[in-house]
């Protein structure tokens, strides 16, 4: 049981004060933060404290798979820890992205291999030959683009902008209003040229001023173009505001979460939310980055079926103060523990059984952690490491009330 250090990565959609606040750390940042990895991810991996010098979590599972990572879990992933736990901030919105299947990532990687392209390419798409399921729970209001609405909802939304521009295309999915007809007017759209681009664009975000500006009442809407709005400001001439208009938009409320399948189109829009995901870097982008595009590659991974009920909702653990967020990904299982002191909501601490490695993070308070004879004590915004070898143990509250995740395998 060690202190955990996460490499923190600023990138330019971070933010200058969620993550710095939470780690209470002088606000505004010198850089956006957008990034906290928790793991033994190769690009950055945490670091483990209290020796003479820190040791980086990846050299400490090589060094000692057995030990770090358990029997269960080398077996079904082999000697690497298989899942990467993150805190995200987003000020601005991340690329409209999808990850691969496991059948497509093996495929995919392999194909890539073959046709020597390096792994720090630029237009690599494939970087490991894992797929990238992937769970985000809300620490604050925190805004999603997710999944493909109901083509129904899709057909009210763009006749509502009351665009003549849009016509054909509102027909095209109104001829075929299932995932057939979404997969058709998105690679229409993903696809268009420049010019025609150019001159559509325009006047959909005109329609979106008109609706937003309309008489008073409900709009059903409003979030939605809103979000439209925005994107085209930030990324003009972009096919994925387009795109944008065909997903779910999603407000998480804290400690709600989104889980991610493999070829869901999404983007994170903004807050601060706890990620936990496959331990993979395996990426394809649809638009709203400068990065690589690949649009025939994201055709062959994307899931058009209608994405219905996509908010999850943890389920409590009887008699505890452990909540569960469930998931069909093997590689990783989170769940959130919220203590009070008063134990008028919640106990006041946990036990914790060990079957394998875990990784703990202190989203509020401060907690002690009680191993054996070890006590470690743990911060807001701090991490702790706990090897498979490493006996149960407990979690106490330390202030009046705390609340610590919990990453370990599924």
């Amino acid at each position: 049981m060690q202190l955990l250090e996460g490499a923190l990565r600023t990138y330019a959609w971070g933010s200058r004060t969620a993550i710095a606040e939470l780690c209470g750390r002088p606000v505004p940042s010198n850089h956006p933060e957008a990034e906290v990895w928790l793991g033994a991810h190769p690009a950055d991996p945490a670091r483990l404290l209290g020796g003479a010098d820190p040791v980086s979590l990846l050299e400490a599972v090589d060094a000692d798979p057995a030990g770090q990572l358990g029997d269960r879990a080398r077996a079904e992933f082999g000697d690497r820890l298989p899942f990467l736990l993150k805190l995200l901030a987003a000020e601005e919105p991340l690329s409209l992205q999808a990850h691969p299947s496991a059948i497509q990532a093996k495929e995919g990687f392999q194909r890539e291999e073959a046709a020597g392209i390096p792994l720090d390419s630029p237009v690599r798409n494939y970087r490991d030959d894992s797929h990238k399921p992937e769970l985000v729970v809300a620490l604050t209001r925190f805004e999603v683009l997710a999944g493909f609405r109901d083509p129904h909802r899709t057909i009210e939304l763009l006749r509502a902008l009351e665009v003549p521009a849009l016509d054909h295309y509102i027909a095209l999915l109104a001829g075929q209003p299932d995932s057939s007809g979404l997969r058709a007017l998105f690679t229409t759209w993903i696809t268009l040229p420049p010019p025609a681009l150019e001159a559509l664009l325009p006047q959909i975000l005109e329609g979106c001023v008109r609706y937003l500006s309309g008489g008073p009442g409900a709009r059903a809407y409003t979030a939605e173009l809103r979000t439209v709005l925005g994107l085209g400001e930030s990324y003009p001439g972009d096919a994925g505001v387009l795109a944008s208009l065909l997903l779910n938009r999603i407000t998480l409320q804290p400690g709600e979460g989104l889980y991610v399948a493999a070829g869901n189109l999404h983007a994170y829009l903004h807050g601060l939310a706890v990620e936990v995901m496959a331990n993979s870097d395996n990426v394809l982008r649809g638009g709203l980055t400068p990065k690589h595009v690949d649009v025939p590659e994201l055709l062959r991974v994307l899931d058009f079926e209608p994405l219905t009920g996509p908010v999850l909702t943890p389920s409590a653990v009887p008699g505890a103060a452990t909540v569960v967020y469930e998931t069909p990904a093997p590689e990783f299982a989170l769940t959130r523990v919220d203590l009070d002191r008063s134990g008028d909501r919640h106990p006041a601490s946990v036990e914790f059984e060990l079957a394998g490695p875990r990784i703990l993070l202190c989203t509020s308070g401060a907690v002690t952690l009680r191993s054996g004879g070890k006590i470690l004590e743990l911060e807001q915004g701090g991490a702790a490491w706990i090897a498979a070898s490493d006996p149960e143990f407990v979690a106490v509250a330390r202030t009046s009330t705390a609340q610590v995740f919990s990453a370990a395998v599924g």
